[in-house]
């Protein structure tokens, strides 16, 4: 039996959803879905660009209202739609100022839906692109540990700021690596699922000043809202699952993890 749905709570102390995709939320007009994220207290979004044809709209969406943010990069999935075009648009707009990453960006060898070695190419040239332009990064990685871990250490010198590895399922060594190099892990709905321990696992031994909130909106939505699309307002069901699985109180988390957002894509806040 399912979980009783209740309302989202709100806390007192704003929170900041890292990873959505604002542009494929289908079930709501966007405007109510803005308003609802306000107040539910969520002080700043981050849409993320996945492809070719959504950079502009990414960009779009950004200047929408002051707190909403994007990002500029090619999903591993769409890593054959990768040119030189398409990266001079990327550097173009990557330090725009509504632009706080260079992202999606990495490998995917669970659906293999472009040639895993076009995606190890793709990779290598987002990352430069980030080095270049002085931005962190999004990763995504599924499946693809080794390589993700031997491609980011070919930019261990040159990235100066590191990012995230975005809704991490992988294993223990993909996360050891990436902490002892400073980057953040993300976590989203999945670590509510009752199947997901090995997730959970991770967050346990991730450093709370080393985790961001996401939801990955619309995919992933998180107990006890299962079924439904997701959404950026339901991030705060997230924090609560993270602090439970540490064994954290609340209020630590959310202000801890609200710190590690603006450190990682907002320095100068």
């Amino acid at each position: 039996m399912s979980k009783k749905r209740r309302e989202i709570p709100v806390f007192n102390h704003p929170i900041i959803e890292t990873h959505c995709h604002l542009d494929y939320l289908r079930d709501r007009p966007l405007e109510d879905t803005l308003e609802q994220t306000q107040r539910v207290n969520i002080e700043r979004v981050i849409t993320i660009a996945v492809a070719p044809d959504n950079l502009a709209r990414v960009r779009e969406l950004s200047a929408l209202a002051p707190w909403i943010y994007g990002t500029q990069g090619i999903h591993p999935h769409e890593a054959e739609s990768y040119s030189d075009a398409v990266e001079t648009e990327i550097r173009r707009h990557a330090r725009d100022e509504k632009i706080v990453a260079v992202g999606e960006i990495g490998l995917d060898y669970f659906y293999d839906n472009s040639d895993r070695s076009v995606q190890r190419e793709v990779f290598r040239r987002q990352l430069q692109v980030a080095c270049d332009t002085d931005r962190p990064v999004v990763i995504h990685s599924r499946d693809a540990d080794d390589d993700t871990i031997a491609i980011l250490k070919e930019f261990e010198q040159s990235l100066t700021r590191r990012g995230v590895i975005h809704s991490f399922t992988s294993g223990p060594g993909l996360a050891e690596y990436a902490l002892g190099q400073g980057w953040n892990l993300g976590f989203n709905g999945i670590t509510t699922f009752n199947k997901a321990e090995n997730v959970r696992d991770i967050v346990r031994m991730t450093p709370i000043s080393q985790i961001l909130l996401e939801t990955d909106a619309p995919f992933l939505t998180p107990v006890p809202y299962r079924g439904r699309e997701n959404a950026p307002f339901y991030l705060p069901f997230i924090a609560e699952h993270i602090a439970t699985v540490k064994e954290l109180p609340l209020e630590d988390v959310i202000i801890q993890t609200y710190q590690n957002s603006l450190e990682t894509f907002f320095p100068a806040a």
